[in-house]
This record gives C-alpha cells, sequence and structure tokens, in this order.
C-alpha cells in the first residue's frame, strides 16, 4: 500500500531515532521552556543593476536596466541551549548559490568566527529567482552567460551573506522553534508531464497532480515574541520571464516582501527587522509557476507576467502564513548537520541504487541539446532556435556536439541524451563543479536533505525515502533542500531522463545522477544516525584561482545629460496623480554601478511635510530605469517609477533620487536630486 506524503504530514511524529538522541539530552534543559538560542538577520545582497548581464535564464541579451526590488539574504542560527550544538540556515534572493561563492562566505566566517561556523553546520541556499544579477560565479559556464565574472557582484553577494550571518549571530536570544505544515495547489504545475508520466506508478500516486503541494514552516520565537519564519515550498521563480531586465526577486521574494512589510511593517533602513520571512525552495525542478503551461508563452493565472509573480507570491505567503500559524512544538529537540563532498563526476553505484539493480556510474558534466534549447514553458525567447527539447537535430553536429572527443564509455552512461557541451572535460577545467557538498540538517523533528541542484519532485521523493529509512523517521519529516551549497544543474530520474526534456538535459552527470545522489545521502544520514565522521570526502575544485574573463567593456566616467547638472531634473513628473497611476521622473544622473548604495536606497518617494519617506527602490509599487541618452555613451538618464497603491494618502509628494558620479580619476563623488512636488489625489 502507497502511503502518500500528505498523509504523513498529518500524523503523529515518532523520535528521530538514533539521529535524534542526543547523549545528555534527557531530563536536561534550561528550566524556562526554552531550549534553543534563535538568532534572525538579513542583509542586503545587490549587485549590478545597470549594464551587466543577469543570472537565470542565461541569456546573453538579457542586461540589466535598472532596479524593481532589492535582493537579500536572510539568517537564521539555531542553537541547542543543551549540547552547544548549532545550525546556520542562509536563504538567498538570486538564481543560484554557486560553489565559488559558498567556499567564499566560508572564508570569511572562518576569519570572522573560527571555528564556530563551517561548511558542516552552514547551509547556503537559493530562492532560483531568475532575475538576479550575473557574473557572480566563477564558475565559467554561469559566468560567460553574463559576459564573465563581475567582480563588484560577486563581492555584493559575498558580503551581504557574511553580514546576514553576523546579524542573526549577534542577535542570539532564548526562544523556541514550532514546525507547521500545510498544502497549496494553485503556484505550481509540472512542465515536464512527458517526463513525469514515465515514473512508476507507485511514484506518481505521491503527487496526484504531478507536483509537490507540501508547505512546511518552522516558526522562530523568542520569548512569546515571533522573530522569524522559514516556508519551504517547491515552485520555480521564472514568474517575471526573460523579457524582465530589471534586478528583482520574483514570486519567493514577493512572499517575503509581504510578511515582512506589510504584515511587520519592516522599512528599509529602518534598523535591525523585527521579523525576517524566507521562503525557500525544495524539489522543483519540474515545477513551473507560470500555470498556463504554454510553450515560449510563459503565463498563468493572467497574462501579466508581473501580476502572475504578485499573485503566485501571495499565494506562497498566505499558505505559509497559515501553516505558520498552526504550527506546534516538536517532538525531537536538538540540531545537527553533517556534510561531504562527493565526486558527481566519477561515482561508482551500486545495483541497490539503481531502478533495474545493477551498478553503474557517473560521468563527467555533459550537457545536453534539450538543455541548450531552454525550458519552453518559461521562456518567451530561446538563444538556439533550432534545437528543442526531446528531439535531437544534425545541427548540433557543427557546435563540436557530436564530435567533440568524449570517450564511448561517457556517451553511453550519457544515453539517450545528445552531447552539446563537453562541460566537466572542457579547459583550462571544468565549466561546472565536479566535487560538491551533500549535506544533512536536522532541527528538532525537521530534516533537510540539502544538494547543489535542482530535483524534480519524484527525484526528490525518492532521497527522501532515502534518508527517512536511514534515520527512522516519518517521510513528511524529510525534505529536499535543492540549489544548497553550490550549483550543478537538474537531477531527474532514470525514467525521466530517457525522455530528454529541458530538465534531462541539464541532468549533467548521465542517466544515473539520482541513483548517486541516493547512494550518497543514504550513506550520509546513516553516518548521521551512528554519530560517526563520514570524512569530508575529496577536496572541491579552488575556484579563487585561475583565469577569470571579463568581457565587458569598462565602464567611462560619468558626464552629466547635456545640457544639465548631476541631480539636475530632464523630465518632470505629471502635477497630479491618483491610486493605480504611475507617476514618472527622469534625473541627469549617473551610472548605478559606482555605487550599489548598499543597505541603502538609489530613491525615495518622500511625503512632503517632515519628508517623511513613504516608499523606495525596495518596494514592489517603485521601478528604477537606467538608460543613456542618444550620443552621450557617458551620460546617464535615470528614470524613476511610482505606480500609487490604493490606500495612500492624498497629499504632496516628491521623489528624491541620490546618485554617485565617478571622474577620470577614479573618485566617486555622491549628488542628490529632488523632484518638483505632485498631489496624490
Amino acid at each position: 500500500m502507497t502511503v502518500s506524503r500528505r498523509s504523513l504530514l498529518g500524523g503523529t511524529a515518532v523520535a528521530l531515532a538514533a539521529a535524534g538522541t542526543v547523549p545528555g539530552r534527557a531530563g536536561a534543559g534550561p528550566g524556562d521552556g526554552q531550549d534553543y538560542l534563535i538568532g534572525c538577520g538579513m542583509a542586503d545582497i545587490t549587485g549590478a543593476v545597470a549594464g551587466q548581464g543577469m543570472m537565470g535564464y542565461s541569456e546573453l541579451d538579457q542586461v540589466a536596466t535598472g532596479l524593481l526590488t532589492r535582493c537579500w539574504a536572510r539568517a537564521y542560527v539555531i542553537v541547542d541551549r543543551i549540547t552547544g550544538g548549532r545550525v546556520v540556515f542562509v536563504n538567498t534572493d538570486n538564481a543560484c548559490l554557486f560553489q565559488s561563492v559558498h567556499l567564499a562566505v566560508l572564508q570569511r566566517l572562518a576569519q570572522r568566527y573560527g571555528d564556530l561556523y563551517t561548511e558542516r553546520n552552514v547551509n547556503l541556499n537559493a530562492t532560483h529567482n531568475h532575475n538576479s544579477c550575473g557574473g557572480t560565479a566563477r564558475e565559467y559556464a554561469y559566468s560567460l552567460a553574463a559576459s564573465g565574472f563581475q567582480r563588484n557582484s560577486h563581492e555584493a553577494e559575498v558580503n551581504g551573506i557574511v553580514a546576514a550571518v553576523a546579524a542573526a549571530h549577534d542577535r542570539l536570544a532564548p526562544g523556541t522553534v514550532m514546525l507547521g505544515h500545510g498544502e497549496l495547489h494553485d503556484a505550481g504545475a509540472n512542465r515536464s508531464r512527458v517526463a513525469f508520466e514515465l515514473n512508476p506508478p507507485e511514484d506518481k500516486a505521491e503527487f496526484p497532480d504531478g507536483i509537490d503541494p507540501a508547505v512546511t514552516v518552522l516558526r522562530l520565537r523568542q520569548g512569546g515574541r515571533d522573530v522569524g519564519a522559514i516556508t519551504w515550498f517547491a515552485t520555480h521563480g521564472t514568474s517575471l520571464t526573460d523579457h524582465n531586465t530589471l534586478i528583482s526577486v520574483d514570486n519567493k521574494g514577493f512572499a517575503s516582501y509581504r510578511w515582512e512589510h506589510d504584515e511587520m511593517g519592516v522599512r528599509t533602513g529602518d534598523g535591525p527587522p523585527a521579523f525576517v520571512a524566507a521562503f525557500a525552495q525544495t524539489n522543483a525542478g519540474d515545477i513551473t509557476p507560470n500555470l498556463s503551461v504554454a510553450p515560449w508563452h510563459p503565463t498563468g493565472p493572467t497574462e501579466d507576467n508581473r501580476a502572475n509573480c504578485a499573485l503566485i507570491g501571495e499565494r506562497q505567503y498566505r499558505a505559509g502564513k497559515s501553516a505558520f500559524a498552526a504550527a506546534r512544538p516538536m517532538t525531537a529537540g536538538g540540531v545537527d548537520a553533517v556534510l561531504r563532498y562527493v565526486n558527481m563526476g566519477d561515482t561508482a553505484i551500486d545495483g541497490d541504487y539503481t531502478p533495474d539493480g545493477r551498478p553503474t556510474r557517473t560521468t563527467p558534466a555533459m550537457m545536453g541539446a534539450a538543455a541548450a534549447a531552454t525550458s519552453s514553458e518559461d521562456n518567451w525567447n530561446t538563444q538556439l532556435p533550432f534545437l528543442f527539447e526531446g528531439e535531437t537535430n544534425p545541427v548540433v553536429t557543427a557546435l563540436g556536439g557530436v564530435s567533440a572527443p568524449i570517450e564511448q564509455w561517457i556517451r553511453d552512461a550519457q544515453a539517450p541524451k545528445l552531447i552539446a557541451v563537453p562541460l566537466g572535460i572542457l579547459p583550462p577545467r571544468p565549466w561546472v563543479p565536479l566535487v560538491v557538498p551533500i549535506q544533512i540538517v536536522r532541527i528538532g523533528d525537521l530534516v533537510l536533505a540539502s544538494g547543489p541542484a535542482e530535483y524534480t519532485v519524484v527525484s526528490g521523493l525518492r532521497i527522501r525515502r532515502v534518508v527517512a529509512r536511514a534515520l527512522g523517521v516519518p517521510l513528511g519529516t524529510v525534505l529536499v533542500q535543492g540549489y544548497a551549497n553550490g550549483y550543478c544543474g537538474y537531477v531527474t530520474t532514470p525514467e525521466e531522463y530517457v525522455s530528454q526534456q529541458y530538465e534531462g538535459g541539464e541532468t549533467l552527470f548521465g542517466r544515473w545522477t539520482l541513483s548517486a545522489y541516493m547512494q550518497e545521502f543514504d550513506r550520509l544520514a546513516r553516518a548521521l544516525a551512528a554519530r560517526v565522521d563520514p570524512g569530508r570526502g575529496p577536496a572541491p575544485l579552488d575556484w579563487t584561482s585561475g583565469l577569470q574573463p571579463d568581457l565587458l567593456p569598462a565602464v567611462p566616467p560619468d558626464v552629466p545629460v547635456a545640457g544639465y547638472a548631476f541631480g539636475a531634473v530632464v523630465t518632470a513628473p505629471a502635477p497630479s496623480a491618483v491610486a493605480g497611476q504611475t507617476i514618472s521622473v527622469t534625473f541627469s544622473g549617473a551610472h548605478p554601478n559606482n555605487d550599489f548604495r548598499t543597505g541603502g536606497t538609489y530613491f525615495e518617494v518622500q511625503q512632503v511635510g517632515g519628508n517623511r519617506r513613504v516608499f523606495d527602490d525596495n518596494d514592489w509599487c517603485t521601478e528604477l530605469h537606467w538608460s543613456r541618452p542618444d550620443g552621450q555613451p557617458a551620460a546617464s538618464l535615470i528614470e524613476i517609477r511610482w505606480t500609487v497603491p490604493a490606500g495612500t494618502a492624498a497629499g504632496r509628494y516628491r521623489i528624491a533620487y541620490t546618485g554617485n558620479s565617478r571622474d577620470s580619476g577614479g573618485a566617486v563623488n555622491e549628488f542628490t536630486g529632488v523632484s518638483p512636488e505632485f498631489t496624490i489625489n
């Protein structure tokens, strides 16, 4: 008999067997009912918002032209007050948490905290929004998609993550952790149903709609006050699509914004946040938020991608808040974590982990033609229109795909994939990580099996089964935390892989990639249960050394728009507006990348009378657009748009812009500009 995941979520939790039995816990306690130290923090990780490539769709012509919302790292430190064990969970508003970023963050945490926060107990993961700053990776496959490594955005990301952890660490105080469950059925659809249907009936029975509807929430409290929430749900961050060129945080970021701003009254720059709400991924590899699931027409519930982003985000926010309200104390206590590196480019796999019972192996990373074709349900455009999901094409021969020097055993293990780009054997070093970390984090009853990839819902199910069995815990208490501590493509089941949809083409290590992960997660979970050190495994590649190409031309020193000074108004706003209308003002500005205004803002919407800020560049009702005036390659036009929300108080308003110009000597100088006042009726 197959027991569905939702029935487990409603069942009674059982003890975590050996994994939950912490020597010295029985009968011990701090005496105040608060078994943990809890700390929550967030910090700005926004990088270049103008003139540099974006990350998510790997489209060379998707170059940032401004800012819709800032990107954030949300960090949570949880410490067992009895054993002293601690874990750090960081959720970032970006497409991928690359291994080169992971290693850089760990180095800086070590410099600051010694061996307190290490690769074993720190989990860094991404929301997987497809509109973050590009070029933050040192891995060639991902940096070259943004015209090379962009150190400014890389540093913004690394520094912001470290700052978020530091903020959470500094706010540690006695508290409690509660666990809530729910379901959400209208925020995702399976975009590769043809592949999903190839799975065995017992797997498909777990997901009647082809999606994983589970919503899981950790409710974090200090004393009697809620200070944070982490909500897990599987759906892609592709609501804004590849037509968007504004840096933003997509649907999960919108959900965080709703909870933190509209519910808790948080404002950028107002000091430490009162409440930190992260919306993390799980096994979202084949799940799209574009509910229409229409090829090359990513829409649904509406035809407006911006509206869809808010709608899908709102649904996650409401589902998360409902599970949060229903959260209950956990049966098991304590925290623990274990991590090991695995060479996914060459892993021997026991037959116990393959569908046919035969031993096999993985290969160095190979990108398939289906991956180069892109996911048709989440894109308006394709860079290679002659390639299609699930199909082969002789044109690939001209790209070197079928004539590249690839050994036959690799072709056999990758079959039926048509190899387009042999990423794992390209010079001067692999273009994606081959040695990658897998990690298990336990927080009370909740277990996170964390890996550096995009797991389909059924591949996630199989990993969860392996981990749950090894730890002796209910399946419903185990989540796959994808997009964690690195990035190396997708993971499909061997059955799904055969259809070579986009996800199969991006399953880089061959048809048996999932089997390798199942084997290694099983070994890791057994080590955690037995409380033995599994060893670090093979060392990951040092991504800090070696050639890092930057193919973008240097940005010239700033000059003001002809006929205007820096900060002058070029186009004034309309004299009045009502709710639903958009106010626009254009300034003679400077290149936004001269100063990212980290932790601050590029502009404010101010209510006249005390210069009270009501909105800024982190609000969903505002936008910053950057452009060059015709024939002026060193001047910048900064257009700021404010769509007046319903409920805005009537009165007089203005928009204040802060820029930073860079002269020919490299000196950067701040200036301001203020629009004429206008009336909101």
